[in-house]
């Protein structure tokens, strides 16, 4: 069944982020070619889009219209800039606390992060342009509208994202099993930027090179780790506990 924020056909597509519409996603099906579709994939990999093969049966549940091969679902919200977020948020508070998610793929937990965000008083969410999960349908959902409510900023690298924060004076930290320390000997009474990594890899590891601090969280059995979404409320609550 097709959705609102849904454009499908190749030359819609290209007029709509040559417009300037914030695309989330666009799904190719899978040795799609021509000449039409080649200008396509041209105008995708200039703008920076996230896009992703798949086979026909996943475009034809998508939409029944005439896809030509390309479906494109657009955001339901207006993404901001890193440059705006932090230095907006810098100039209104001293301890400001954002959350970085490195390649989350899964729409419902980067909805329930969203929403435990938001419920914790962050600041702002940063998330990488390619291989985050979408913002879509599931994810306002699991969010329970939250994702209206907090500043999103799609960044191309990761990197970039912490090293500008670290430029700026707020501490980045990475929650990983790896870690010496437990979230509970950190210092989270100062500007800072909670990074959480995708559900199966964690944090890319050029990213845990160049961050400030890592912590991990206590575990009592022999799973050795949380879901994604419930470890970040447990950091972003181990914040609020220190700050009040």
């Amino acid at each position: 069944m097709e959705q609102d924020n849904q454009i499908f056909g190749i030359r819609a597509i290209i007029e709509a982020i040559e417009a300037g519409k914030d695309i989330d996603k666009v799904f190719i099906q899978k040795e799609a070619s021509g000449e039409l579709m080649s200008s396509l994939l041209k105008t995708l990999k200039k703008n920076n889009v996230n896009f992703s093969y798949v086979p026909i049966e996943k475009l034809n549940k998508l939409t029944n219209k005439n896809h030509q091969g390309a479906v494109a679902n657009i955001s339901p919200i207006s993404f901001t800039s890193l440059e705006t977020l932090v230095e907006g948020v810098l100039e209104k508070k001293e301890k400001p606390l954002f959350v970085i998610l490195d390649q989350i793929s899964d729409a419902r937990n980067f909805g329930a992060i969203i929403r435990t965000a938001v419920c914790c008083g962050a600041d702002g969410i940063i998330i990488s342009k390619n291989g985050a999960a979408p913002v879509n349908g599931d994810t306002v959902k699991t969010s329970a509208g939250a994702v209206f409510n907090i500043p999103i900023c799609k960044v191309d690298h990761i990197k970039d994202a912490v090293f500008y924060l670290q430029g700026s004076g707020v501490v980045t930290l990475g929650a990983t099993e790896k870690a010496e320390k437990e979230i509970y000997d950190v210092d989270l009474n100062v500007p800072v930027a909670i990074i959480m990594g995708s559900e199966d890899k964690g944090i890319n590891p050029s990213v845990l090179k160049i961050i400030d601090e890592k912590a991990k969280l206590p575990m009592f059995s022999t799973i050795d780790s949380l879901n994604v979404s419930v470890a970040c409320g447990a950091f972003l609550y181990e914040t609020i506990r220190q700050r009040r």
